[in-house]
Parts: C-alpha cells; structure tokens; sequence
C-alpha cells in the first residue's frame, strides 16, 4: 500500500494522511531487501566549511565517497507525459483527488512502482515511475490503459507470419504489448482475416505496428533489404501525409517500412522481389543524397506548452507545412526538456516555414511564442 504522490501540497497531504509510515517507507524505496534506507543526509553527507578544508587537506581523495551508501541500480525512474487532449480525467479541481487518484493507488499496489504526478503547463499530465524495470514497464502499460484515451488501428501481415508475433508459449507478444503500452488482437487460427488489432495511444500504435511489420519482414520468403537513413531525412523519403513513400511501394511492388517519429531508430527496411526492391532502395538513396547536399537547418526556442499548437491534430500541422514548403520540422519528444524546433529544408524555403511556424502557435493566448532564432547548418 503507498500513496500518489502529486506535486500539489495539499491533495497530495490528504492521500497520505490515511496512510501508516510503515507503508510509505516501503513505497518510497521499493525494495524488499533493504530495511534500513540510507537517508538523505547519509547518501549525500554536507561539504565540509573552508576552515574545515584547510584542516582536512591531507585526508585521502575517497573519504567523502566512502561515506556514500551504494543505492540498488535495479531501481530505475521514467517520466511519461499523457497530452491534455488524450487525458480521461481533465476536472482540474479534482487534480489529485477522486477517480484518477484512486487508479494510481490501484496501479501501484498491483505493480509494486511509485508514481508522482505532476501537470505540465499545457495541462498535459506528468507521471513518474519508479521501481524494477519489470514494475515501471508493467505501471507504464496500466497508466496508458487507465488514465489515457485509447484509439485503434489494424496491421495487415500475411497468416502464416501471426504465430511469430505470437512467439513461444504467447511470450513474444506478452513482451510487445509490454514495450508498446498496447493491447494487441490476432485473429484465431481458423479466423481467416490476417488483420492484426493494435489498441492504445497513438505513439504506442506507432511503435506496435512497426514491429510488428518487422517481425513479418523476417519472416517473408521475398527479399529483404535495410538501409540506415539519418532520421532526420525520413519526412523527406515517406513525404506529407506518406504519399510519396506509398507511390514508390505502389510502382515497385516493394514493402517499405519507415520507423515513426517516435521510434528512435534509423533504419529502413524493404521486402518484395529482388528486382523491383533494387528500384525502390535506388529511388529512396537518391531522395536521401539529394537532401543531404541541398538542404540546411535553423533553430528556433519555442515555449513548451506550444508545440502542441505546431504539431497540430494527429501531426497534420507538420504534414501541411512539409507539404507547403518541402521543410521538415522537428519537435523534441515530449518528456525532453529541450524547447528547440528545428526546421531542415531549401534555404531558400526556411523563411516560409518559420512564418507558417509562427503562424501556429500566434492562435494561443501566449504573446510571445518564440524565445530566440538561432541560425544552423
């Protein structure tokens, strides 16, 4: 039993105050095996005074660090940012409190992590996880069931390549669904459908389909072929809205499948007949070098709380000024501190789509959207 820590004083007093201190000493350190916690002024003992300093000149270089009680790697901590839009529960006066508090107690006592909450200042909810890396990945795919809106997507993959996402004894699948925060529906065997059902949020979704198109590539008889590609280049290969990388799978009959945003990997893999997939590798290495020889970036701070305004719905905001302008921009992920957009494209193209930038965020109350505009190369 343990409490949600919130970062607002007086909700997140009113949860604790039901609890023993037995139970919240256990909570915060979630480890069986250590009974006596190091305090905070045992880990990190005071520096000593300048006078002190002098006096103590000779004592050996280690004497501070011997005093250090070593902390249990085993315990890792992982921030997850649940957008305004995408949050269940957005009662701001019941921050804290009610129906959300009370998930986040359940989620801890099933999976034995600590969570805190925080809101963000665009409203988005804040959660941090910590404990075993089993514990906050099983925490990770309850918060996203329980506290986030969900939406679906199906992935179609031959029949005969479903028992592979499958794997032994359903543990291949179990780990996916774990990695990926989602629910993942294969038909039965003697279902005909190969339509696969991916249920969570939309980056989970992402991340789910890509493997599982990676898993089916291993598996096809056809020709498989991958191609590290800077992913800073990917927009340019899949074009806005995808188009450009579907017209190449159209014409050359070849599977081609590009990491999404939110997987941070650069390669790109091809599958289908030797010959037309040379085509499509030649057609996407051409886009690539021609990119890298002809484009540049510029930086530009824009506050936190309004990228969501450049990102736009579904990221149709990114898609129109690519598809206006031919100039990728590119966001931080969204548990990074980093408030630095950055637009890669034609030089000549740059000032276009920092004014079509502007134009964006210029519909939030906020008067002053941009910090400072640095030039790049």
């Amino acid at each position: 039993m343990s409490s949600v820590a919130v970062l607002t004083q007086e909700s997140f007093a009113e949860h604790r105050s039901g609890l023993v201190p037995q139970q919240i000493k256990v909570a915060t350190l979630n480890s069986e095996e250590e009974s006596d916690p190091p305090t905070y002024k045992d880990a990190f003992p005071p520096l000593p005074e300048k006078a002190a300093c002098l006096e103590s000149a000779q004592e050996p270089a280690g004497a501070w660090g011997n005093k250090i009680r070593p902390i249990k790697a085993s315990v890792i901590t992982q921030v997850f940012h649940v957008p305004l839009e995408e949050r269940k529960y957005k009662d701001m006066n019941q921050f804290g409190e009610g129906e959300q508090a009370k998930i986040c107690l359940e989620i801890m006592q099933r999976t034995g992590a600590h969570l805190e909450l925080s809101l963000a200042k665009d409203q988005g909810l804040s959660i941090m996880v910590s404990g075993k890396l089993d514990a906050v990945m099983k925490a990770r795919k309850d918060i996203v069931a329980r506290l986030q809106t969900q939406a679906s997507a199906t992935v179609a993959i031959p029949k005969e390549h479903h028992r592979f996402v499958i794997g032994k004894n359903g543990e291949k699948l179990q780990d996916l669904e774990l990695k990926t925060a989602t629910k993942i529906q294969i038909p039965r065997p003697d279902d005909p459908s190969n339509q696969i059902k991916i249920t969570g949020t939309k980056e989970g979704i992402e991340k789910a389909r890509h493997e599982v198109l990676l898993i089916s590539a291993e598996q096809d008889k056809r020709a498989v072929e991958r191609l590290e590609v800077e992913k800073a280049f990917h927009p340019f290969i899949a074009g806005p809205y995808n188009r450009l990388v579907g017209e190449i799978m159209q014409e050359t009959g070849t599977r081609i499948n590009i990491p999404p945003p939110s997987v941070n990997r650069t390669e790109i893999v091809f599958t289908g007949e030797k010959e037309q997939l040379a085509q499509a590798v030649a057609r996407i290495k051409k886009i690539y070098e021609e990119k890298k020889k002809k484009t540049t970036t510029i930086a530009v701070e824009v506050k936190k709380s309004q990228h969501k305004y450049v990102i736009g719905p579904k990221g149709n905001s990114l898609q129109e000024i690519l598809e206006r302008t031919g100039v990728s921009v590119e966001i931080p992920p969204s548990d990074s501190v980093s408030e630095t957009v950055i637009l890669r494209g034609e030089p000549e193209k740059l000032g276009q789509a920092l004014t079509e930038v502007y134009a964006k965020v210029i519909s939030c109350k906020d008067q002053s959207p941009f910090r400072n505009s640095l030039p790049g190369g």
